[in-house]
Parts: C-alpha cells; sequence; structure tokens
C-alpha cells in the first residue's frame, strides 16, 4: 500500500507548490497592473492574468469571505500560502503514518 501512496504523496506536494507558484504570479501581476506597469488591454497580460484568477479564485474566495478586509492590502493570499504550508508540513507525518 505504501508503494502507491508515497508516490501520490510526493505528487501531491509537487502539486501544492506549483499552485503556490500560481499563487505567487497573481499576487506580482496583480500589483504590477495595480502600479501600470502592466497593461490589461495587452491581449497576452489579459489572458495571463485570467489564466491565473481562474486558477487561484475558487481557493481565495472562501478566505476573502472570512478575513476582514483591509483596504488597500489582500491577506487571503497569505493566509492560503500559510495553510498550503501546514498541509506540506503534515504530508510527511502521514507517510510515515502509512
Amino acid at each position: 500500500m505504501q508503494d502507491v501512496l508515497m508516490p501520490l504523496l510526493i505528487l501531491l506536494n509537487y502539486a501544492i507548490e506549483l499552485f503556490k507558484l500560481a499563487v505567487l504570479a497573481s499576487i506580482v501581476m496583480s500589483w504590477l497592473v495595480a502600479f501600470n506597469v502592466l497593461n490589461t488591454r495587452s491581449r497576452v497580460v489579459y489572458m495571463v492574468m485570467d489564466t491565473l484568477y481562474r486558477i487561484t479564485e475558487p481557493a481565495l474566495r472562501p478566505l476573502r469571505r472570512i478575513i476582514p478586509n483591509t483596504g488597500a492590502v489582500d491577506l487571503s493570499p497569505i493566509a492560503l500560502f500559510f495553510i498550503l504550508w501546514l498541509i506540506q508540513m503534515y504530508l510527511p507525518m502521514l507517510a510515515r503514518g502509512l
């Protein structure tokens, strides 16, 4: 059983890392758009922003409902990073328990 689950846990860890990179890219791109470094009228920028939004928003939306609005700073990505970090910390414990 462990021969099957260990590769799945490793794959899950890699998927979490990729998702964290997508969240980070979304944060950076939103800042660049806010400071007028990037223009969303550019088709490429719009497509990248839309893709990142579609990937990250399902995880961020529930956190935005829970975390109070602080004005200009959105704290939900920080909370999501913390939650993903906790999951990654418990994956090895889960693997040892199998």
